[in-house]
């Protein structure tokens, strides 16, 4: 009882404070906007300071925008392949838009003081004709909406321009003072990408410790865990599809490094490498109905029906539907898998009310095996061929149904509050994780270890806040405060079987599998509440921002004996997580600068690996620490960062002579360059490359400190290249290049498996046929059909690669 007191109290704190900074905000918008009225000239007469270089058009307007918080509308392809002219010093909007349109053929006319609509300039006459808006989002001068507005795709169209920061809301990637990158729909679709770990094998921070054939999809961030379901929905946890989480439906995967909690919260399971949010699709304004059809090399095949439309006065309700069925075998030696995926997304985009109603429901059906996670005794012995199945005959079973309600209101013009709640169900039955094969002899004999799972998780979860601009003398003003709530129960039973010596990690077997578990019975359960405020402030004609914030959280976990649903322990804890964030842009080009402070907050870990000898233990929570500096530079059409980072981070660490688990510390230092953009005309590229050493310390009895963690390679890089062949309109070639360094596997630092390389090879072909929109995509992923450990998902346990894997796909418009 005093835990569920405890809990309500600090809403109702939460909840008063919350209305009280809307209070605020109202108060100063009214009394700035009647100062306004009195002394401010209007946005096209006030001046500003202007540095923007002779540039591509587009890019050169959106600079405008972000100095001036202009808003323009145009059409984009009225600035294809038009540059801009030099403007510098200080000139009111309207000055510098003349000078930065100056040549180009296309002219403007402001229909309201803040507003300015483009079009083409008509031959020997003043008038204009008027085109198909687009709208460019100022994002140094943002509007209020963050429904149904989302960053422009940069050049190239792989990454967007920018991304949602969580509590601060989208932002341009050089007003943002963390590394970020937003893949697009375009990207999915042209790399036929399934789940959201075909997308990330694009970034050189992130790595996979799961293989393609398992029934979860775990990876790291900058060499720190990030599980499957620690990924956000439309910015919030605990909303994802368990194991794998379908692309189909998704219009961008936005992944920001490093500890967040002010900007997203809690992650369920304490991910602190960084965030990865995943926005839904929306209906456009033009009627879509597109038809695909898929195949994998081992026999896997699959259709996708995307379907969008708008409705009434303005187009202002939206619909947008899709489906996807797959079945078939995979590429692991007798494995086979079905997918089915629904959805479905309707908004409402009205002039103050914008809503939003995301569903989902996913199904998920393993059968014939499951990769092997192997450990090693002493050495670390060759990889088997990738296609090797050990636990032929395995069969598991996964679905999620979840939606989502998300609303905001324009109280003025400078304040807008905005809610969300969301809830989800996932069940789950059969041997879907623990396929571990533990090698004992240097010939590959192993011990198997299978666990039979039969469970469910039901997740609600809310947020609201209040975001305002104002101005204090020559500081602009960004506030945003909200409160955020994620509730997660966990009911499970299951049943373990461990295998002796009965074969080979080189030889696919069907051995004998643990019986069904009992009904499932209570697990876990944890709350998490947290209330965040943040001030961005930005001066000397933007060129200098500063955001301060922090968010107070509040942890209550309760766990229970396995199999019998006895409370075991628990703990209730609270904490306040600072961040400091700083751009600047000191140069003529455009440039910006960028550090960050920022702490985070993850919830105890909890020994899982059942042979320790303080297995289910729980560990109370703990901070993280993230201190950041970088550059980045948006050259027109292709854009670089290159930042160095340092985190702090307790750990788990296991003593392999006592099996006794216990908390350390782990230190992570690098350096990372992020590339992405159009090179030339038709030569796209993506990519980087990130540095990175570890450090253990305060391990038990100093036992591994000075050791690097495992799983944390030196070097990890990946660079993708797209060419739009000259003499072939509509054919496109791609291919990509992906390398981890060496790395140990254990915290001892005993045992370690070597780097490898990866080659993926792609094409697709654009036509038209009787007047529809027709692609054509093939790819191959691992070109040369290597063998080799991919990383360390456990301390002491590695995870082998996937096989080679052909792709065809066609899709249709109608």
């Amino acid at each position: 009882m005093m835990g569920d007191y405890q809990t309500t109290t600090r809403l109702r704190r939460s909840t008063s404070l919350l209305a009280l900074l809307t209070s605020a905000l109202l108060l100063a918008d009214a009394g700035q906007s009647t100062h306004a009225l009195a002394q401010q000239p209007a946005a096209s007469a006030q001046a500003f300071g202007f540095a923007i270089p002779a540039q591509d058009l587009n890019s050169a307007i959106l600079t405008f925008a972000r100095l001036t918080g202009v808003r323009v509308f145009y059409d984009s392809s009225l600035v294809d392949g038009l540059r801009s002219a030099e403007v510098n010093g200080t000139f009111t909007a309207q000055d510098g838009l003349n000078r930065l349109l100056s040549g180009s053929g296309i002219s403007y006319r402001f229909t309201d003081s803040d507003t300015v609509s483009l079009s083409k300039t008509a031959s020997g006459a003043q008038d204009t004709m008027q085109l198909d808006p687009v709208h460019v989002e100022a994002q140094g001068a943002p509007t209020q909406a963050e429904i149904g507005t989302l960053p422009e795709a940069y050049a190239g169209g792989q990454v967007a321009r920018g991304s949602k920061v969580g509590l601060l809301g989208n932002r341009d990637v050089m007003d943002t003072p963390f590394n970020t990158t937003a893949y697009t729909a375009d990207l999915m679709e042209n790399q036929q990408a399934r789940t959201v770990a075909d997308v990330l094998q694009n970034d050189p921070s992130v790595r996979f410790t799961t293989s393609d054939g398992h029934a979860m999809e775990n990876f790291t961030i900058r060499g720190f865990g990030v599980e499957s379901d620690e990924l956000a929905f439309n910015g919030l946890y605990g909303m994802v599809p368990d194991g794998h989480v379908p692309v189909e439906f998704l219009e961008r995967v936005e992944v920001l490094k490093g500890p967040n909690a002010l900007l997203a919260g809690i992650a369920p399971s304490g991910g602190v490498g960084g965030t990865v949010n995943l926005v839904p699709k929306r209906a456009g304004d033009e009627p879509l109905t597109r038809i695909a059809a898929d195949y994998a090399s081992a026999g896997q095949v699959g259709t996708h029906v995307d379907v969008g439309r708008r409705f009434g006065t303005d187009n202002r309700v939206g619909v947008r539907l899709n489906g996807v069925y797959r079945t078939g075998d995979t590429e692991l030696d007798g494995q086979s898998k079905e997918r089915i995926l629904g959805s479905a997304a309707v908004d409402y985009r009205g002039d103050d009310l914008r809503v939003t109603l995301d569903a989902f429901s996913t199904h998920e059906t393993n059968s014939g095996g499951s990769p092997m996670m192997a450990g090693f005794a002493t050495s670390v012995l060759p990889a088997p061929d990738a296609s090797t199945n050990l636990f032929q005959g395995l069969k598991g079973e996964q679905e999620s149904l979840g939606g989502q309600l998300r609303a905001e209101y324009d109280l003025t013009k400078a304040v807008t509050v905005y809610a969300a709640v969301g809830g989800k169900t996932s069940e789950y039955s059969g041997l879907i994780t623990s396929t571990q094969a533990i090698s004992t002899t240097t010939s590959g004999i192993a011990d198997l270890k299978m666990v039979n799972q039969n469970g469910v998780i039901h997740t609600t979860t809310a947020e609201a806040g209040v975001r305002g601009r104002f101005t204090t003398g020559p500081v602009k003003h960004e506030v945003v405060a909200g409160i955020n709530s994620l509730s997660e129960e966990e009911d499970k039973s299951y049943t373990l079987k461990w295998v002796n010596g009965v074969t080979s990690i080189y030889s696919s077997g069907s051995p004998y599998f643990p019986g069904r578990p009992n009904a499932p019975v209570r697990y876990q359960d944890n709350q998490f509440n947290s209330l965040a405020l943040a001030d961005t402030l930005s001066f000397l004609d933007d060129r200098v921002a500063l955001t301060l914030g922090g968010r107070h959280q509040s942890i209550n976990n309760k766990t229970y004996t396995d199999n019998t649903g006895v409370y075991a322990s628990g703990y209730d804890d609270e904490a306040f997580t600072p961040a400091v964030g700083v751009v600047l842009k000191p140069f003529a080009a455009n440039v910006s600068l960028y550090g960050n402070y920022i702490e985070g907050l993850t919830q105890g870990g909890r020994v899982t690996d059942s042979s320790a000898s303080n297995y289910g233990q729980v560990f109370a929570p703990h901070r993280t620490k993230q201190k950041e500096l970088g550059v980045k530079w948006d050259a027109g059409k292709i854009t670089n960062t290159l930042s160095a980072f340092h985190i702090t981070k307790p750990n788990l660490s296991t003593n392999w002579t006592t099996h006794v688990v216990s908390e350390a510390e782990q230190t992570n230092k690098g350096l990372e360059w992020n590339v992405f953009g159009e090179l030339t005309p038709g030569v796209r590229a993506l990519g980087g490359v990130t540095y990175m050493r570890s450090e253990l310390s305060k391990t038990a009895s100093g036992q591994y400190d000075g050791n690097e963690a495992y799983g944390t390679p030196h070097w990890q890089g990946n660079v993708g290249v797209e060419w739009d062949l000259p003499w072939i309109k509509g054919l496109t070639v791609d291919g990509r290049a992906v390398y981890t360094g060496g790395q140990y596997v254990n915290s001892a630092n005993t045992l370690e498996i070597p780097d490898w390389w990866r080659f993926d090879l792609g094409a697709r072909y654009m036509l038209d046929i009787q007047g529809r929109d027709v692609a054509v995509r093939a790819s191959v992923t691992n070109l040369m059909d290597s063998n080799y450990w991919v990383g360390s998902f456990s301390d002491g346990y590695v995870t082998l690669n996937s096989p080679r894997t052909f792709m065809l796909s066609t899709a249709v418009d109608f």
